[in-house]
């Protein structure tokens, strides 16, 4: 695993209270993770989740992964916990404006100690948001105790793939993207075993670099004037961040950072 020092909770914090985090939902849409509903219908399906079940997301910003959850897989209750107040406060309010604050709740907390019931959920759900937490060893068994016997832990995270990335490549990539460190696809499988889980799918889904094209291609092609309107206008910033995209964007390509997609079963 990949990581580096200085990162921590109040970074992402930030981010998500701020503009930087108003950015990435207006690149990325409302669900904030590469492949949007394509990549959460294939998370659920692969995972065997519907109708009737309850769950947990962990690192559930404003909720929508919940929402899709509850209005496309028939899923009757969902727990969602965060770190951010802002993210938390723009779920509620969007989760209530979409009529379905019965069936979804929201906690402020820590997601490696989350204060929720032990074995109680069917499944624990999470996308492309396990990279901003840094103790990932607290962050599996966490998950693992949230679920029944035979529950699934099933998510989807930005992880380094097989080529690697150099020391110098990891630390920018990581203090650009305010993520503490990044594991692997071995890396989390192992961590999925050592808390008694059999796994099911661990593997690249191939997401990664197109998305990041067409992120860079909507910024650079459409949507300029919006992401500047939301940094304030500050067209220096813009710059950097534009070469730090490109960064991400060849590694991407290189296939040294992707997204895996996880799904295991507790014994």
């Amino acid at each position: 695993m990949k990581s580096i020092e200085g990162i921590g909770l109040a970074d992402v914090q930030e981010v998500y209270s701020g503009p930087e985090g108003d950015l990435w939902e207006m690149v990325m849409g409302e669900q904030i993770h590469v492949g949007g509903f394509a990549s959460s219908m294939d998370l659920a399906e692969r995972a065997g989740i519907g109708e009737g079940m309850s769950g947990v997301d962990l690192c559930c910003c404003n909720g929508a992964g919940m929402r899709f959850l509850v209005r496309f897989r028939n899923v009757a209750k969902m727990m969602g916990v965060d770190i951010t107040e802002t993210v938390i406060n723009r779920g509620v309010t969007r989760t209530a404006a979409e009529g379905l604050s019965d069936r979804i709740g929201f906690g402020l907390a820590d997601v490696t100690a989350s204060e929720l019931p032990d074995a109680e959920a069917d499944f624990v759900w999470g996308e492309d948001a396990w990279c901003y937490v840094e103790d990932k060893e607290k962050l599996i068994a966490e998950a693992v105790r949230l679920v029944k016997s035979g529950g699934t832990i099933a998510f989807t995270d930005w992880v380094e793939g097989d080529p690697g990335m150099s020391g110098e490549d990891a630390a920018r990539f990581l203090r650009f993207m305010k993520f503490p460190g990044v594991q692997d696809i071995a890396g989390y499988r192992s961590l999925l075993e050592a808390n008694g889980c059999e796994v099911l799918v661990a593997e690249n889904t191939g997401r990664f670099a197109p998305c990041v094209d067409l992120y860079l291609n909507m910024l650079n092609m459409q949507l300029t004037y919006d992401a500047l309107k939301i940094i304030g206008f500050d067209t220096e910033l813009m710059g950097a961040m534009s070469g730090e995209m490109l960064h991400m964007q060849n590694l991407g390509h290189a296939g040294k950072i992707i997204q895996g997609i996880f799904i295991a079963r507790k014994n």
